[in-house]
């Protein structure tokens, strides 16, 4: 499985420091992209706007170091952003309260005065800054459709009595978006990614695909026949 941009972005989140830990970049990436997920719900965002701000957050900070900006706000910017472009589009005075109740959970919704406006501003200046640094560059493919066809073959290939005692689906699913708190969405392709998960959740509840010792090939190269090395 060859990476999609191996030298470049994402790589960040895989770097351990001397404790073994993850570098303090990373910590902070794995931060944000929980907060874009837990105000995207709130916000009742679907998966894919989601994915999707998720993406622009880690693609703007390829391009732009971590302490040029507040991160909190590119990842408000982020998630207005991606409502535009997967056409779910949602206020920023939605954004603006859901961020400050996630922040302060006993405060009252923010008045329109003058902070409110600043903020709505910095939002929408950042949104354009990073429309530029990304260079206009912000529709992806996701590998949610993928895994979504894999799962429906692998459904009828598989046991109905093994699929419906394991919740493969649920944590294929719950693999999927948790691989978005770190850069693997820019690093490899969309159909790798959603096999990938697939193979793990597999691999967690100790289920085998029947007749693969058989085969010539692994199950998993049959739904992507690109991942096989010379």
């Amino acid at each position: 499985m060859e990476a999609v941009h191996p030298d470049t972005c994402g790589e960040e989140a895989a770097v351990l420091g001397a404790e073994g830990r993850p570098a303090p970049e990373a910590r902070v990436h794995f931060r944000v992209t929980r907060f874009i997920m837990e105000a995207g719900v709130k916000l009742g965002m679907r998966s894919i706007p989601i994915a999707t701000a998720c993406t622009i957050y880690h693609k703007f900070f390829c391009e732009i170091n971590l302490d040029a900006y507040d991160p909190y706000l590119v990842a408000m910017s982020s998630i207005y952003l991606a409502g535009k472009v997967e056409e779910q589009h949602l206020r920023t005075r939605d954004i603006i309260n859901v961020s400050n109740r996630y922040f302060n959970p006993s405060s009252e919704p923010l008045e329109l005065d003058s902070r409110f406006w600043e903020l709505r501003d910095s939002i929408v200046q950042c949104e354009l800054l990073m429309l530029r640094v990304l260079r206009f560059q912000v529709s992806f493919q996701h590998p949610h459709k993928y895994l979504l066809h894999y799962l429906i073959a692998l459904k009828n290939w598989l046991n109905r009595y093994s699929w419906q005692r394991t919740p493969i689906s649920v944590t294929a699913w719950a693999l999927l978006r948790d691989s978005y708190h770190g850069g693997l969405c820019l690093r490899f392709r969309a159909q790798h990614l959603a096999v990938a998960v697939l193979y793990l959740a597999l691999q967690v509840y100790g289920v085998e695909v029947p007749a693969e010792a058989g085969t010539q090939k692994p199950w998993w190269q049959i739904y992507t026949m690109d991942t096989e090395i010379p």
